[in-house]
């Protein structure tokens, strides 16, 4: 019986394994000390593998850095289209958006340093990744602006309002929230955060459909 499959896949899973740890290294060193300053060396020693495992698996620091992003903001986009409730549940248009506003604050409060790196770095237009940050960022705020357009449809948004630009403003206030309550308000429960957000989406929206 042939055992090339298995094999491929033990090393396929080693690969996946090696790559999270350089992946969790890079977070950490950059939330702590930033991109620039952050040397390959570092990364790898952090990680408790040798310097050209970082080569071998992403050519250098930059690409690293690259796959980083991509696999952070990937995960973040995933993680708010799950939240949307599927039609058949019947759930209110502003609800929806609710829970993924929602969403949004649980992923980056159980991920603060991606989301610290991400608002110190991503948002750099002479990176050589701008272009890939921007398409996946887009996509992870395209599920909150998708959420405003069915209101739209449904005129339950104020008129003439910029979905595009509320998305993104939007998706800006989750992550704010988000790292203010993790880093400055901890103690705070996250209903409070929660019950916020609602009341942040009904000053856009208004109340959900039948509330008195």
């Amino acid at each position: 019986m042939s055992t090339s499959t298995p094999r491929r896949g033990r090393a396929s899973g080693r690969r996946e394994a090696t790559r999270q740890r350089l992946f969790d290294a890079a977070l950490s060193l950059i939330a702590e000390h930033g991109y620039d300053v952050t040397t390959v060396d570092e990364i790898a020693e952090r990680a408790g593998v040798a310097k050209g495992t970082v080569y071998y698996n992403f050519g250098g620091k930059e690409e690293l850095y690259t796959a980083l992003l991509e696999w952070g903001v990937t995960r973040l986009a995933d993680t708010l289209r799950e939240a949307v409730p599927p039609p058949e549940e019947g759930v209110d248009e502003r609800d929806s958006l609710v829970r993924v506003l929602r969403a949004g604050v649980v992923f980056i409060g159980t991920h603060e340093e991606l989301a610290r790196m991400l608002m110190a770095e991503s948002w750099r237009t002479n990176r050589s990744w701008y272009a890939t940050v921007h398409q996946l960022r887009t996509e992870a705020i395209g599920v909150i602006t998708g959420r405003l357009e069915r209101l739209a449809e449904r005129g339950r948004l104020r008129p003439n309002l910029d979905t595009d630009l509320a998305g993104s403003a939007l998706f800006g206030m989750v992550v704010t929230v988000a790292l203010n309550w993790r880093n400055l308000q901890p103690e705070r429960p996250v209903e409070d955060i929660h019950a916020t957000l609602a009341h942040m989406a009904e000053g856009l929206i208004g109340p959900s459909e039948g509330a008195v």
